[in-house]
């Protein structure tokens, strides 16, 4: 059950912080959620909130068990936000430190001595514990197919949310977030209509799309560039300047550039190339914006080396925005990342997951073998990635399930319009690699990991399956 408080505004009184309950008020500009944090692999959880830029006496208690005594979280961290053409606040962040894997606790959170928010929550699965994630791309547009799915993926019930990349839309503002995410993803009750939940019982986890983090100009959106504020995820990703191949240069006035800085912190350009383990996955997150270049050997070397690090688990799945792999007429020249195909077979990648495209496509299990011109070319500038593909049509994930290959997956269906409704029904159209394509409902992915077995389901909006297949070991 999940239980929220409310009431409390903050009051200056003369340079001093008071606190006042005050009902039908609330002490948050966005309430409790659940994060990775900046950390990897070290079993806690950060929850975030954030309020008004003032000093204020928050505390976080949390429950690891039904039968737990409350124990009191670190002191909350905070970093101030302070843009032009928004009101100053401060992003908090405590941080979970004795969690059972894979159970429910309970958290609350306080100020001055009043609690004004409780949830229950899971805690990560670890390794050998089955678990179920789901994931949904190209979401955040506030509309009611956003809602429709945020509700469809709380009945799933799951251990983790996957974003592959736009997670709001249009520009990654601080003020789409206010309208477009947290009112649907961290509703205070679930329903087709207003979303659900989910932020505060359920940990999310997102790569960068080109409505996230495309958008470089500070001067015609001082409040863009969101996601390095408001994602705490790992920074164990390869370290790049700006401007360099990880990422181009920021523009607009220098006083807006200093604030963004200011607030970001070190999670600028890092965060958007990370990896973590969740149950028996190990999870690669990159970011595939044509802004970074896959063809820099360090960057790809750090791709290696997080792969091969990751040969105890059992899977290894990858997520990023623009898909390599896809049928679509919409955005069909963006092959940029099948630059890194090689990379992920001699990686043992079994599952690619993206979106940008907005429909639900799959792909034969597949081997990629670029042309040699495009090894070491500026794929910033030429997006197209000519090569030879080598298909294992016996995998049908029934009575064959056991891919030869990667599997490529686009599920953009979460909530923008609809992309090629047409294709759907127009097989002829789609690219050899492609069996599946369904671009007439909006849908997610449904994903279960046990052990050696993985089943993947395509649900929409409605609850009907559109796809369902098993991968084994």
């Amino acid at each position: 059950m999940i239980v929220r408080g409310w009431w409390v505004a903050l009051v200056l009184l003369v340079g001093t912080s008071v606190v006042r309950a005050q009902e039908n008020r609330s002490p948050f500009l966005a309430e409790p959620y659940l994060q990775l944090g900046r950390s990897a692999g070290d079993g806690k959880l950060d929850l975030l909130w954030l309020a008004a830029d003032a000093e204020a006496a928050w505390k976080v208690e949390y429950r690891p068990g039904p039968q737990g005594s409350w124990r009191a979280a670190p002191a909350p961290r905070s970093r101030k936000v302070r843009v032009e053409g928004m009101v100053p606040h401060r992003v908090y962040e405590a941080t979970l430190e004795v969690l059972t894997p894979g159970s429910m606790f309970a958290y609350r959170v306080s100020l001055g001595g009043h609690s004004v928010f409780e949830s229950e929550a899971h805690a990560p699965k670890s390794a050998g514990q089955p678990h179920r994630f789901v994931a949904f791309g190209d979401c955040g547009d506030g509309s009611a197919n956003q809602r429709a799915i945020a509700h469809r993926a709380f009945l799933a019930h799951p251990d983790l949310v996957v974003i592959p990349g736009d997670i709001v839309y249009d520009r990654g503002r601080a003020t789409e977030y206010r309208d477009r995410f947290w009112p649907i993803f961290n509703a205070d009750a679930a329903s087709p209509d207003a979303g659900a939940p989910l932020l505060r019982s359920t940990l999310f986890v997102a790569a960068a799309g080109n409505h996230d983090i495309g958008t470089r100009d500070l001067g015609k959106y001082p409040d863009g560039l969101s996601y390095f504020y408001y994602w705490s995820q790992p920074l164990n990703g390869p370290e790049g300047r700006e401007g360099g191949p990880m990422t181009s240069p920021l523009v607009g006035p220098e006083a807006n550039l200093f604030a963004f800085r200011k607030a970001a912190g070190p999670a600028f350009p890092r965060m958007a190339n990370f990896s973590f383990d969740f149950g028996d996955v190990h999870w690669t997150v990159l970011d595939s914006n044509p802004s970074v270049d896959w063809n820099d050997p360090e960057l790809r070397r750090w791709i290696e080396r997080d792969l091969a690090a990751a040969r105890g688990a059992a899977w290894r799945f990858v997520t990023y925005h623009h898909p390599g792999f896809h049928s679509s007429r919409s955005h069909g020249e963006e092959e940029q990342m099948r630059i890194l195909a090689p990379v992920f077979e001699s990686g043992k990648v079994s599952l690619v997951l993206s979106g940008h495209v907005h429909n639900y496509q799959r792909s034969y299990p597949l081997t990629f073998v670029p042309n040699s011109a495009a090894i070491g070319s500026d794929v910033k500038k030429d997006r197209r990635v000519a090569g030879r593909w080598t298909l294992d049509r016996s995998f049908d994930g029934r009575t064959n399930t056991r891919p030869e290959g990667v599997i490529y997956l686009v599920t953009g269906a979460g909530g923008r319009h609809l992309y090629n409704p047409e294709q759907q029904d127009e097989p002829t159209s789609w690219k050899e690699f492609t069996v599946k394509h369904v671009s007439k409902v909006f849908s997610m992915t449904l994903v279960d990991v046990d052990g050696k077995t993985v089943r993947v389901q395509q649900i929409g909006a409605d609850g009907q399956t559109i796809d369902d297949f098993t991968i084994t070991r």
